[in-house]
């Protein structure tokens, strides 16, 4: 029987009290935010007092420039629920959020930024969402308090993509407020600014996602490190996206089947360039199909042979790694090393 609160959450998610496990860790990127981090805590620890659970908070500090850092000491000496990760230069979001999830001891692994635009007092309403059963709730700003042409407008559209090409679908991929079960988020490995689509990653392992409305406030210290210069990263890693969900584990589907339709264009055009060499008595090497046909043969064979050596380093990975290619919900009646 599923719990349907946060408090039931609780009551049944730490039973051994030898362990301090906590019950949800807070993860918060932070880059250049000094004005905001004092607030920041005091909001997190005022409703997470208020809710009575046992927290920790993993902040992590990306190469930051100003005095972020030395707050976050300052912070972390009065609270050891304070937990801090320094970067030595600046690698990111995603970087920044996959340090804190493998860190995290919480079962229930809550992200959100430091800027204070997302509000603290949405969290219960997470795990609530959780408590029902969920894997993963995501935070949907429906009135959201950015500027239309620069924000809104690019997220609206990204937001529709992501959603029609992974089958995912959210109305607010961008949103950092959300809430993971553990043994979800943990197994999903993340490059690049891939952090938006750690929902979508989370699907492929068999994962439950919902989305809920938040609040979002307008930000009122220090400045935004977006712009739309994001689109395009956005584009390229849904590409990326969308080859490990579809064919990780069978690349040469991909790559074979673009050959093979090179290939076959080769065929058509070398047909066409006996047709005129019979029928009209064009000669092949004035015929700039023979070209056509040499070309599209050529990659075609090309494109199989890049889908083979992927298949070989898919399974070199698997083997070398020990890697399944399936994951496990649940076993009855096995012991646990039996597990295959």
């Amino acid at each position: 029987m599923k719990s349907n609160s946060w408090q039931d959450l609780v009551a049944t998610a730490t039973l051994d009290t030898q362990t301090s496990r906590p019950n949800i860790s807070i993860i918060i990127p932070v880059y250049n935010e000094e004005e905001n981090l004092e607030n920041l805590q005091a909001r997190i620890s005022e409703i997470l007092e208020e809710i009575k659970i046992d927290y920790e908070i993993i902040y992590v500090d990306d190469g930051s420039r100003d005095n972020s850092f030395m707050l976050l000491e300052k912070l972390a000496k009065k609270d050891s629920r304070i937990k801090l990760i320094k970067f030595r230069k600046n690698h990111g979001q995603t970087a920044a959020m996959s340090a804190a999830i493998d860190v995290a001891q919480g079962e229930i692994i809550i992200p959100l930024d430091a800027d204070l635009q997302n509000d603290p007092r949405d969290i219960p309403n997470l795990l609530d969402k959780i408590a029902e059963g969920y894997d993963v709730v995501s935070g949907w700003r429906r009135a959201r308090q950015d500027t239309f042409i620069t924000r809104k407008l690019p997220s609206m559209m990204a937001n529709r993509l992501i959603s029609s090409v992974t089958g995912v679908y959210l109305h607010d991929y961008g949103c950092s407020l959300k809430a993971y079960r553990a043994d979800i988020v943990k197994n999903v490995r993340l490059y690049g600014e891939m952090h938006r689509f750690i929902p979508a990653f989370c699907a492929l392992e068999g994962a439950r996602v919902t989305e809920i409305p938040v609040n979002h406030h307008p930000r009122v210290a220090g400045k935004s490190k977006y712009g739309l210069s994001r689109i395009v990263k956005v584009f390229l890693d849904l590409m990326v996206v969308k080859f490990l969900g579809d064919y990780a584990k069978r690349p040469i589907h991909v790559f074979g089947t673009i050959g093979l339709i090179l290939c076959f264009g080769a065929s058509l055009a070398g047909v066409a360039t006996l047709y005129d060499k019979f029928i009209h008595e064009v000669y092949v090497h004035r015929n700039p199909l023979i070209l056509l046909a040499v070309f599209l043969f050529l990659v075609g064979v090309q494109f199989i042979m890049v889908g083979l050596i992927a298949e070989l380093i898919i399974r070199t990975y698997h083997e070398s790694q020990g890697k399944k290619t399936y994951t496990i919900a649940k076993t009855v009646n096995l012991p646990s090393n039996s597990n295959p």
